[in-house]
């Protein structure tokens, strides 16, 4: 569960924690997957719901909003990043308020993990937070069956994996502006594509990306280059600011993917 694609969320000030209106952004984020969490279990009674809190510091969602029927997966280092909880048991994900990638405008408040990371390419594929966390799943088996957020954000998923169920919640203008449903009527559609999707989610195929795997990050900060050259195996291209390393599969891959990220949040001292 990620919070710039949830309704209303146009600007970055709404998802922080000493931002304007960041209080009503995560009574909202919980509302919507509260809508989730009733569709899963009106389309699969009994099934056991696991909600990751994804964005941030991982500690957005009211735990005490949050449907009891759920579990409630919060905090942070996790070793799946925003996967928290997933493993290879699990039958489906469900992506709830998520972003276009770094670079996709008009996107709302597009990104791809911080605002240090310019792109990420895997096999030459560039791949956002959608894309790195479907491929996780689909490294697992797990397919990828519904994503909520702005239409950028569902063509995005569609790219990858054509049958995800997507509603879109808002209709991206630029960075920081969008049409945006009533909450009421986001969570009316929430409810019942969640519904949906779990009823269909063997029809939807895992996005899998074959190893040995080869990635290549532009970063936007020199500093957080030259830390991440403190890494075995990582690389500079070029000379410039895009490293490079491989991996056995992807879930290496993916882990190196979430320390270098945190680099990003290292200043120089």
């Amino acid at each position: 569960m990620d919070m710039e694609g949830i309704s209303g969320v146009v600007h970055a000030s709404e998802t922080h924690p000493d931002g304007y209106d960041y209080t009503r952004a995560r009574t909202t984020m919980t509302a919507e997957v509260n809508a989730v969490i009733d569709g899963v279990l009106e389309g699969e009674p009994g099934a056991e719901v696991w909600v990751a809190d994804a964005h941030g510091s991982f500690r957005n969602l009211l735990p005490e909003e949050l449907d009891r029927r759920a579990l409630l997966v919060r905090g942070k280092p996790r070793p799946f990043g925003m996967l928290g909880g997933l493993d290879a048991e699990t039958d489906a994900v469900l992506f709830v308020g998520y972003h276009g990638r770094a670079g996709s405008g008009p996107a709302v408040i597009a990104h791809t993990m911080n605002g240090i990371i310019l792109d990420v390419r895997v096999a030459g594929l560039s791949l956002g937070e959608i894309g790195l966390n479907a491929a996780m799943a689909g490294h697992l088996g797990v397919p990828v069956v519904l994503l909520s957020g702005d239409d950028v954000a569902c063509a995005e998923v569609r790219e990858l994996v054509p049958e995800t169920v997507t509603v879109e919640v808002k209709q991206a203008l630029a960075q920081g502006a969008a049409v945006a449903l009533h909450p009421q009527e986001a969570r009316d559609r929430l409810r019942a594509a969640a519904a949906k999707a779990v009823a269909r989610r063997d029809e939807v195929t895992p996005f899998r990306v074959q190893g040995p795997v080869d990635i290549e990050i532009d970063l936007g900060r020199a500093h957080t280059v030259d830390l991440a050259m403190l890494v075995p195996g990582v690389t500079r291209v070029g000379g410039g600011r895009t490293i490079a390393y491989s991996a056995a599969d992807f879930a290496e891959a993916y882990r190196l993917g979430l320390l270098i990220a945190q680099l990003g949040n290292i200043t120089p001292a």
